[in-house]
Order: structure tokens, then sequence, then C-alpha cells
């Protein structure tokens, strides 16, 4: 609207974000309904700066990014994403948010998640991109042959996983068993090696002491050709809130968080169907505005909206 010369309070605008948020709750309810039956998980999370009056400064809040996007092997079931507010951030939270959920969990070494895994209702898959980051973060300051090599050999990894990406599970499981897996043999032997060299208290030793702990969370992919590699679906999931902060700066309450959340379930959502966001909310907040019947929600759901649009005169 500032780019059409209207100037609108920040308050009145918070405002409507908050009541599009009510109107949207069914949206965003139901793509956490439909997020906690899949059989994999993407997770991340991301600190969100959030005014704390009472002392006088920002506390640190943080946003919590929950994937679905099997699309990478050969799945055509609908990808989303929502997200959870907290202002802080411990295990508890994920604990909570994931109650309900049963399978796997790709994420970071956080040690939050760990009481989710010895439940044995959820099983961890570690992420090889954030391993490979902590080796090639050396490699930028200080390359060596040690840290060419390593990151040479996980590029290998990266090489067969793009030819495979988009094929059904039991191609991708059988290319990584053939493939794969002797390439991630030889990596580990070669990770030890490196072990029984470095000094333990170096920062290379540190980097493949990470590594090597989440080992058998790190090569589960190998077995079951429905995972991914790494977490990167989560990241990109992220990448909407890292260019918010830079406009919206901080979260002025929970409440604030909590509707910025929902709002980036239903936008981020939308994207990954394919949707042009705004034309997209508004079209459904009419929609529900309109009293549309709840029998009926999910043809307004991301996946749906696009073969369901019709006038909504003609809808309601």
């Amino acid at each position: 609207m500032a780019a059409q010369g209207i100037e609108i309070d920040r308050s009145t605008l918070a405002g409507w974000v908050d009541q599009a948020s009510v109107l949207l709750d069914p949206i965003i309810n139901r793509i956490r309904e439909v997020g906690l039956t899949a059989s994999k998980i993407h997770t991340d999370d991301t600190p969100v700066p959030m005014l704390d009056p009472g002392r006088g400064k920002t506390a640190t809040g943080r946003l919590w990014a929950y994937a679905v996007d099997d699309r990478g092997c050969g799945a055509m079931t609908p990808p989303l994403v929502w997200y959870e507010f907290t202002t802080d951030r411990t295990g508890a939270h994920p604990q909570r948010q994931l109650a309900s959920f049963t399978g796997y969990l790709q994420a970071d070494g956080y040690a939050g998640y760990d009481k989710l895994y010895d439940t044995n209702r959820v099983t961890e898959v570690a992420c090889w991109a954030h391993f490979r980051r902590k080796i090639f973060d050396i490699h930028a300051t200080k390359p060596t042959p040690l840290t060419t090599d390593l990151l040479e050999r996980i590029g290998q990894l990266y090489e067969i996983e793009a030819e495979v990406r988009g094929h059904q599970p039991d191609i991708r499981r059988r290319s990584r068993q053939d493939r794969t897996k002797p390439l991630i043999d030889e990596l580990r032997q070669a990770l030890d090696d490196a072990l029984r060299r470095l000094s333990p208290k170096s920062e290379m030793a540190k980097a493949i002491a990470y590594g090597r702990k989440r080992w058998v969370a790190l090569t589960r992919f190998l077995d079951d050709g429905r995972l991914e590699i790494d977490n990167n679906i989560a990241e990109r999931a992220m990448r909407c809130v890292a260019l918010g902060r830079k406009n919206w700066l901080f979260a002025g309450s929970k409440a604030g968080g909590d509707r910025a959340a929902a709002i980036y379930s239903v936008i981020e959502s939308a994207k990954l169907n394919g949707l042009e966001p705004q034309a997209y909310i508004a079209d459904v907040i009419a929609r529900i505005a309109g009293n549309w019947p709840a029998t009926r929600w999910d043809e307004l759901m991301p996946w749906n909206w696009r073969t369901n649009q019709q006038p909504i005169a003609a809808a309601a």
C-alpha cells in the first residue's frame, strides 16, 4: 500500500493480520493435522527477537518450521509446512508440537529432539549438509588436503542424489545401496584415520566427531528411499523468516509471534503448491468470511484450491 501512496498505521496493519489469522485458523489447523500424519517431517528453528516490556529490551523467541515434501522420492502427496512460535528454545516445545507424530524426523543435531528419539516413536535422520558445512567453514579459512578430500567425497554423494531425485523410493534405495554405500564406507574410514592423527581439541577433529557421533542417523537414508540426504527442505522453509526479520525486525509479543507463525504457514504452503499467495489468501478469506461450509474446508487447502477455484457466489 505504501507503493500506492497509502500510509496505514502499524497497529492497524497488525490488527488486520490478527483478524486474517483468525479467519484462516481452519486452514492452518488442517495443514498441521495433515502434516502430523506424514511418515517423515523436516524441522528447523531460528531465533526471532521479541519485545519484552517488563525488562525494557528484546527477548529471544523461536520460530519452528515443520515441513513435509516428498516430491524428491516421486510421491504425489502435497507439500506443506507449518510454523510454531515459542518464547524460548527448549526440547519441551518440539516434544509438545510433535506429540502425535510417528515417523522419521530429519533435523540438525539439537539435543532438544533427543527425548522424541528416546520414545522409539520418532526416528532420527541427520543432515549431511549440516555436517558438510562444518568442514566447509574450516576449509574456507584454512584449506588443507584433508578438507579438500572430505568435501570432494561428500560431493560425490550429492552427485548420486541429483541423479535419483524424483525417482521412486525403491530405485533410490537400490542406487544408494549399490553406489552410495561403498563411498560412505570409504568416507567413514577416512574420517576415522583423520581422527587418529588430529588433536582432539582441533576444530577439524570436533567437526569430524560431530558427524561420527551421528553416523547411524546420517546413513539412515541409505536404507529407505523415501528419506533425503539432508535437511535442506526445512532450511529453505526458514528463508522467508530471515527475509522477514529485515522488514519487521521483531515480534511485538507472544501473540504477535503466533500470528506470524500462522500467516507464514499459509503463505509458504501456498508457495510450495505453486500458488500466488496473495491471490490465494484473498480468495480464501473472502470465502470463509462468506460462511463457507465447514464440510468443505478441504476444497480451500493450498493443494486443492487451484482445481476447485470458481466464482465465490457460485461456490457458496
